[in-house]
């Protein structure tokens, strides 16, 4: 597969040139007032995969190079999200059938979650259409790598939420996808239930996704049930409503595999897919694909939107997320937030900040 890399650089580089400074879109990391949170969120992360063979890792099997260009971004925040698109598992036994062709089957070996850790994250969604890819053994396994590091998760039946303190605010977290296993984000009575308690006993409610269609072609949030490869993969922007109108705070939406639209609604800020964040292998990061936004929320410290930083990202096979000072993923993000919700009066800067 390698022996490709020098093609694939070349296809991809029109959507991820120009790398040339790190810090061009980290002016905003500097902590703010005692009064304001920093909460960050970034799309999918698989960084790489022992599926269909290791060579689908990174050089060495080492992952501690893969948030080197945005970790100072992530550790600035008071709190820091990810979703884990795939297990933790250091072994190939039970994987769902693949073939080499067509194989989108997701296995990390379990000290890769030393480098969520490294990089500053806080809290994981484990609610997406890999966390059985390994089946029940490999859940188990993921649970237990991310209780031993220390990591924050929620999604499945068996752990719908996470409740968790970090410089004496409280935070509630819950994780949604349209998968058997995991809390359904098409079962609203049961989400509501869920962000009700979290407002009950927490200062800033958070709720996750992963739902819609697939692919470049499904770039807009439709405000209908998105169908996919057979199945119902939910309506986001109603749960994403009704999740804020029971008291979550911030919504994270990813599973498209690009980035969507933003909105604020009642004072509360929405992502509808941030897209492919740190995808090593396995995930295609052509065109669309490739660009994905940092998210930078600023609340106060109940969860009142105040500003949200966009920082631009992107990829090139077989390396780790950059900072793209020429920010497409921002224009991509500004393009359709103005096509999906037109009567929504946010204002989208061109340096990245989102505004009321």
């Amino acid at each position: 597969m390698r022996k490709y890399f020098f093609f694939i650089v070349l296809f991809s580089f029109s959507f991820c040139a120009n790398i040339i400074n790190v810090s061009a879109q980290t002016d905003s990391i500097k902590k703010p007032g005692r009064d304001t949170l920093v909460i960050v969120g970034v799309g999918d992360v698989m960084m790489g995969t022992i599926i269909p063979s290791r060579e689908f890792l990174p050089a060495g099997e080492d992952c501690s190079k893969e948030f080197t260009n945005v970790k100072q971004i992530i550790q600035s925040a008071d709190v820091a999200f990810c979703n884990l698109e795939g297990v933790f598992t250091d072994t190939p036994n039970g994987h769902k059938p693949c073939n080499n062709n067509n194989c989108w089957t997701f296995g990390m070996p379990t000290k890769f979650v030393n480098c969520l850790v490294d990089a500053g994250f806080d809290f994981i969604s484990n609610a997406n259409n890999h966390c059985k890819d390994f089946g029940e053994a490999g859940k188990q396994s993921t649970a237990k790598t991310l209780d031993a590091a220390g990591l924050h998760y929620a999604g499945w039946l068996s752990k719908p939420y996470t409740i968790f303190v970090k410089d004496s605010i409280k935070y509630g977290f819950c994780a949604f996808s349209p998968e058997s296993g995991n809390c359904d984000i098409r079962n609203y009575a049961e989400a509501q239930r869920i962000v009700r308690h979290l407002d009950s006993v927490c200062d800033v409610v958070i709720v996750s996704f992963h739902s819609g269609a697939e692919g470049a072609d499904h770039q807009h949030v439709t405000r209908k049930d998105e169908m996919f490869m057979g199945y119902d993969r939910g309506n986001v922007y109603e749960f994403a409503h009704l999740m804020i109108d029971a008291g979550a705070d911030i919504v994270f939406g990813h599973g498209p595999h690009v980035t969507r639209a933003v909105e604020v609604y009642k004072d509360r800020f929405i992502a509808y897919s941030m897209g492919n964040f740190n995808t090593y292998s396995r995930v295609s990061i052509a065109g669309v694909c490739g660009l994905a936004p940092i998210m930078q929320v600023y609340t106060d410290k109940k969860g009142k939107f105040l500003k949200t930083q966009i920082i631009s990202t992107c990829q090139l096979k077989f390396q780790p997320p950059l900072i793209d000072p020429d920010k497409k993923v921002l224009k991509v993000i500004q393009k359709l937030t103005k096509e999906d919700f037109p009567e929504v009066k946010i204002n989208i800067s061109d340096e990245g900040v989102v505004t009321q």
